[in-house]
């Protein structure tokens, strides 16, 4: 596996100081965003695309400081109710899909979206229980007739730009928020949708990442390194769906937390020996969201704790078997 960090982080400096900030601590891959909620910050892909020079010095910049590219991030609810940030959503894909091509990665990082609960509706609406009936039909019409036909053409899109690889990020608020979702997708669409792992958002679920990944074999094509952490106070209060603010430190029942900070090295640890189970052998990605610590002091403290638990080696040969 490779030691990796999503820059979106590190938007307030350009890439070159990003990139050498990052080299000189030991990561080996970056995650770019490069539209979407994530931003531009250190990709343009309409700059780079139109600019072959730009996009020469862009990649010369990767290879000074000894990075690879992991996956483009492009993180957006494509199937929005709202015509107007669907085109922006597709507009934006397809510039990562074209840059993926030219960079010659295979992986792109997105959210699976969510629709709103019928044609006319103005806002998603994210289902959380199967009664009253109602909520049936809901999720009905986002799988049946929205969710699916967009993801095959999306899936056969991105086929033409060699990116087989679409990752999408489980995300509660949005129609794949689980294993059960990610692989009934996947089972819809085919290979090409898989999972960015992000054990952050399955933590406060209540799931097991461990038991989350062995359930995803084959199908994780890239993976996040945050933590949560559950304040079993205020769960016990008011359970696990908590739509407060995400700053609301005191109040809130769950909060992001840099690696290590939620679980400890132990459960790390079980993480990564079941991502090797599972067969994922790429980037461990770190997003930095602990609103406890400045972006450089979690990532360095990510950094040095993924150092100490993360699997880097193939396994020996079982001499002692």
């Amino acid at each position: 596996m490779k030691l990796g960090v999503f820059t979106v982080a590190l938007g307030d400096r350009g890439a070159e100081e990003a990139f050498k900030w990052l080299s000189g601590r030991g990561v080996q891959t970056v995650e770019i965003g490069c539209g979407g909620y994530p931003g531009r910050a250190h990709c343009d892909p309409v700059e780079l695309l139109e600019n072959p020079a730009k996009l020469d010095a862009f990649t010369g910049l990767l290879k000074q400081y000894n990075l690879t590219v992991s996956a483009l991030s492009v993180h957006s609810n494509h199937v929005h109710p709202q015509k107007e940030v669907r085109d922006t959503a597709a507009e934006h894909f397809t510039l990562a899909l074209r840059l993926a091509q030219k960079l010659g990665i295979d992986t792109v990082v997105t959210f699976s979206g969510c629709p709103g609960d019928h044609d006319g509706a103005k806002q998603p609406n994210w289902v959380t229980c199967a009664w009253p009936p109602d909520y049936g039909e809901v999720l009905k019409y986002q799988w049946d007739e929205v969710l699916i036909p967009f993801w095959k053409k999306a899936a056969a899109q991105a086929a033409e730009y060699g990116v087989t690889k679409i990752a999408l990020e489980p995300h509660p608020g949005f129609c794949v928020y689980n294993a059960d979702t990610l692989l009934r997708l996947r089972g819809a669409v085919g290979d090409a949708i898989g999972a960015n792992f992000d054990p952050s958002h399955l933590f406060w679920q209540g799931c097991d990442p461990v038991q989350a990944i062995l359930a995803l074999k084959g199908a994780i094509y890239h993976f996040h390194a945050k933590d949560t952490n559950i304040n079993k106070a205020n769960t016990a209060v008011n359970g696990v769906l908590d739509t407060g603010s995400l700053l609301g430190l005191e109040n809130r029942s769950w909060l992001f937390r840099t690696v290590g900070y939620g679980h400890d090295a132990v459960v790390w640890g079980d993480i990564f020996s079941a991502l090797r189970l599972a067969g994922y052998d790429g980037a461990v990605s770190i997003e930095h969201e602990d609103a406890f610590m400045s972006i450089e002091e979690g990532l360095e403290k990510g950094i040095r704790f993924l150092k100490e638990t993360l699997l880097f080696e193939s396994p020996a040969q079982a001499w002692w078997a």
